[in-house]
């Protein structure tokens, strides 16, 4: 005797389990695809602040004759050198002396900070969010450590290590500078050589 009540197929409580299955997988993708572009986006700020940490340093290291500008420096970012320094140091005709040479580097490394040699059609486009760039050394411009830290806005809130107060209380990164990431780069220069 054969027995009809054999089921066939899939039953409308299997297809939905195996729908809710399917659609839990597919949000965890979507999530980890969001953690994973916030991360490439703090990886680039980070390589960013790393090249111009060390750019500036190297430019310093070979402008000893100018090491007293760079430490008289505002903090940078936003565009506080303004426009383009009078002596660019551009012509070999007429080579210009440490300070303009100084002058000329922060203001260069000031515009890469800020993103303008990146433009869109509404300004800037590259660049750090809200970045800050300090330099630091030793009183008189001898030789000894001289430090540049970057500052920057991060996507997320996190504990901030405090290796240095380039930034810090300026507002710009959130409650408590929740939002503020910090990369400084430290170097020994004798200016004399």
């Amino acid at each position: 005797m054969k027995c009809r009540d054999k089921q066939i197929g899939f039953s409308l409580i299997e297809l939905l389990v195996a729908m809710v299955i399917f659609t839990v997988g597919l949000l965890s993708i979507a999530g980890l695809q969001a953690v994973a572009k916030k991360s490439n986006y703090e990886s680039t700020q980070r390589t960013s602040a790393s090249h111009i940490a060390y750019g500036l340093l190297e430019e310093m290291r070979a402008n000893g004759d100018g090491i007293d500008t760079y430490l008289a420096a505002p903090d940078l970012g936003g565009g506080v050198l303004g426009d383009t320094p009078p002596v660019t140091c551009n012509n070999a005709a007429a080579p210009c002396n440490g300070a303009q040479k100084a002058n000329y580097d922060l203001w260069f490394w000031e515009q890469v900070l800020d993103g303008e040699h990146e433009t869109g059609a509404e300004g800037a486009a590259g660049g750090m969010l809200a970045p800050t760039l300090c330099i630091d050394g030793p009183v008189g411009g001898g030789a000894g450590i001289y430090t540049v830290a970057v500052a920057w806005q991060g996507p997320i809130s996190m504990a901030n290590a405090d290796i240095s107060d380039c930034g810090a209380g300026a507002g710009k990164y959130g409650d408590g500078d929740a939002f503020r990431r910090v990369l400084q780069v430290a170097t020994f220069i004798d200016p004399s050589i």
